[in-house]
């Protein structure tokens, strides 16, 4: 991730929360903060009132309350209180919201005044006038079609979006009356695509850097669980050995692998499916993303019943924990903003979700340098190779399959999507049935041992029959016209059922092995 100016600025502030809080300083120096942080000179705002105004902002929110709130206040709130949960994980900064212009398409310095006045004569509602030699639009008219933009020849008409408008997929961020941008926290999943988008760092998350360092240092039993990817994180160099060593040095009891609940989830998972698919449904998707989890909950909710029921690592990985030592504060470290969301809704199992930026800063306010560690603590990685594999591209696909293969079963055309649109828009297409592989079957092989198939049909038809037939040696049980699968000699392909899968009757399992295929409906494909 590039280490740009705005998250040098958080960092600084989450660094100097942390040393005060160490130091059991932080109400009395919470102030001095405005001028350690800052310069004597404005850099980033118009003013320094300005940049002081913003970075209460940071400090508020860093702090995990209100970004209005006076900051002495809410550091003692913070030491003294629990979290509040009725505040949203994201939030906008208001003081550090610029007010981006909102006006959708803008005429630059390339209009040339041409004779023809196609961006004129195609505007549907007129808002387009020559004024000092060059095209104007009226905003109170414009309706903002784009024809204006498609047409003018010269491409001197651009269309705007606010950077964190047009990072959030789902479409959770407006626009305010007061021009700021306002996001809508029933939509929104705490992606954070839209904090890393804002060029003013308008857009941050809540902490609980300081409640942890005071659980730590309350001499409570404050166990890390760590996600795998964090290898890498702070350096090529680092070794998983320095990690965490530098966590115990830190004060946390234990560091526990969540790529152990990741092993568990993959075999629960891949059990669910071998259950559920197709016999109950014809598609199951993860739950290990909490994002996406309440992506198709609010954008597909006819798809809902298709999220695997399993917990995710980290809650699994928690449950452990919980189960042996009751009475742990947990403390999630990862990669997710969208965690915290998840461990709100759990916090029976998982007390804190801290991220890998903030779990530096929380050190480094201890003068603790994973570079500085030794590394010469036994150190052995408690997780499979499938478990450490899930933060990999596709990697949770993978270690499904790869356990629902050791299981006897088989997994064909697993998707895997990259970005919440294309997430929801796949989800969308398979519970609508016109998604590659959204129309499934499964077959009997010898001895009845069930091998379930997510496959994608190779053509557009099937055979239909009404009464069971043994196709000869090489026989393509698919459309004449396009080539399938050739089946051995003696296959039985039964009766056509209905789309519910119902199970098979005592004829039916008496041929020693068969296939099953949905009707002869082509839709969807």
């Amino acid at each position: 991730m590039e280490l740009t100016a705005v998250a040098q600025l958080r960092r600084m502030v989450l660094e100097h929360l942390s040393r005060y809080t160490w130091n059991n300083e932080l109400p009395d120096h919470v102030y001095d903060i405005l001028q350690e942080v800052r310069e004597d000179t404005p850099r980033y705002r118009c003013c320094v009132y300005k940049e002081r105004a913003v970075l209460k902002n940071r400090i508020d929110m860093a702090l995990g309350q209100e970004c209005s709130s006076n900051i002495i206040e809410a550091a003692k709130l913070t030491l003294n209180e629990p979290e509040r949960t009725d505040l949203p994980i994201i939030d906008v900064l208001p003081a550090a919201c610029d007010q981006c212009p909102i006006d959708a398409y803008y005429v630059t310095d390339m209009c040339r005044h041409c004779i023809t006045h196609k961006c004129m004569n195609n505007c549907p509602k007129k808002a387009i006038s020559i004024i000092q030699d060059r095209a104007f639009i009226d905003k109170t008219k414009c309706i903002e079609c784009g024809r204006c933009k498609q047409m003018c020849p010269y491409g001197a008409i651009i269309e705007i979006h606010r950077p964190c408008v047009r990072a959030c997929a789902i479409g959770a961020i407006s626009i305010g009356e007061n021009r700021k941008a306002v996001i809508d926290h029933e939509k929104c999943v705490s992606c954070g695509a839209c904090r890393n988008a804002c060029p003013f760092g308008a857009i941050d998350e809540r902490s609980n850097i300081i409640r942890v360092i005071c659980e730590i240092q309350q001499g409570k039993q404050v166990i890390a669980l760590v996600a795998p990817s964090i290898v890498g994180q702070y350096g090529l160099k680092i070794t998983m050995a320095q990690i965490y060593e530098a966590l115990q040095k830190a004060g946390f009891a234990e560091v526990v692998e969540v790529g152990v609940g990741a092993d568990i989830t993959s075999v629960k998972e891949a059990e669910e499916y071998l259950e559920k698919v197709p016999a109950k449904q014809g598609f199951m998707t993860s739950s290990c993303c909490p994002a996406f989890v309440k992506l198709i909950k609010t954008q597909v909710p006819e798809a809902a019943d298709n999220i695997s029921d399993t917990p995710s690592p980290m809650l699994t990985c928690a449950e452990l924990i919980k189960e042996k030592y009751p009475y742990a504060v947990t403390v999630f470290i990862g990669p997710c903003i969208a965690k915290k969301v998840e461990a709100r809704e759990h916090r029976e199992t998982i007390n804190y979700v801290l991220t890998f930026e903030e779990i530096m800063c929380m050190l480094e306010g201890k003068d603790i340098k994973f570079a500085e560690m030794s590394g010469d603590t036994a150190y052995e990685r408690d997780a499979s190779k499938l478990g450490l594999s899930f933060p990999l591209t596709a990697g949770v696909s993978a270690a499904v399959q790869d356990t629902v293969a050791a299981m006897g079963g088989e997994v064909h055309n697993a998707q895997y999507c990259s970005g919440l649109d294309k997430c929801r828009d796949t989800v969308k297409a398979a519970a609508a049935g016109s998604a590659p592989g959204s129309r499934r079957y499964f077959c009997i092989i010898s001895q009845f041992n069930y091998s379930i198939a997510l496959q994608t049909p190779p053509c557009k038809r099937f055979y239909r029959f009404d009464t069971a037939k043994t196709l000869p040696a090489g026989r393509c049980a698919r459309s004449p016209h396009r080539r399938g699968m050739a089946l051995p000699a003696g296959t039985c392909l039964l009766p056509l059922h209905s789309p519910g899968n119902e199970p098979l009757n005592e004829q039916e399992k008496s041929a020693h092995s068969a296939r099953r295929f949905p009707s002869e409906n082509t839709s969807g494909y």
